[in-house]
């Protein structure tokens, strides 16, 4: 047997690559992008040793050099894509209190407050939130990528489960017949109501009332086709 595909060599290599693309991506000064790729290139290494120790097994090492260059592409593909939505919404929120973050699962989320979303009891848009929500529409319409939009509406503690319920979906639908509006295919909306049963902040005050009164938009790639 060849050394270089000796069994110990391609496990010690495999965890050296592992190891090396991990610490890559706990760098402080890595930009999403390249945080992503690093992160594609970890998981490639991985799932591209499995397959080529299940294949030929002596493979293992040359599987996981090519599911690194696989991973580190597709990581990197994904990653830009949601920075550049990312950015455009932090560019239209500029000067407002909505807070553009991304979730431990990879979902992009704006948390959009009561002052410019909808006024108490209602489920009309309020004029600033039509206007981030333009920008939205013309990011998911333009990039041609197929993202899936998830919105979910809540409510203060005031009032009867059978008046905040239905309030909070009805916000939730004001917003996704906005984007419709506006070429966003309906199929790629999700709509949910909470009502008063996720708080983020005490109902004791009216601030915090103000707080929990909210919409929140989650931005999402389409799971992959079923083979």
């Amino acid at each position: 047997m060849s050394t270089l595909f000796h069994p110990r060599l391609s496990r010690s290599l495999l965890i050296s690559a592992l190891s090396g693309a991990f610490l890559i991506t706990g760098c402080a000064n890595m930009d999403e992008t390249q945080r992503g790729t690093a992160t594609g290139a970890a998981i490639g290494t991985v799932l591209g040793s499995a397959i080529g120790s299940a294949t030929c097994g002596k493979n293992t090492v040359r599987g996981a050099a090519l599911g690194a260059a696989a991973g580190a592409i597709a990581g990197n593909l994904w990653s830009k894509r949601m920075q550049e939505q990312q950015a455009a919404m932090e560019q239209a929120t500029r000067g407002t209190d909505i807070d553009v973050t991304r979730t431990a699962d990879n979902q992009l989320k704006l948390n959009v407050p009561s002052d410019i979303s909808f006024a108490r009891n209602s489920a009309a848009l309020k004029p600033e939130l039509r206007s981030v929500l333009e920008t939205f529409a013309k990011g998911l319409t333009s990039n041609g990528s197929g993202m899936i939009v998830r919105v979910v509406g809540h409510t203060d503690s005031t009032g009867s489960d059978a008046i905040n319920n239905p309030l909070s979906l009805q916000r939730a639908e004001s917003v996704k017949n906005f984007l419709e509006d506006r070429g966003v295919p309906a199929s790629r909306i999700e709509t949910v109501g909470r009502g008063s049963r996720e708080p983020i902040a005490s109902n004791d005050t009216a601030d915090g009332q103000a707080k929990n009164r909210r919409v929140e938009i989650f931005l999402r790639d389409p799971a992959p086709a079923q083979q």
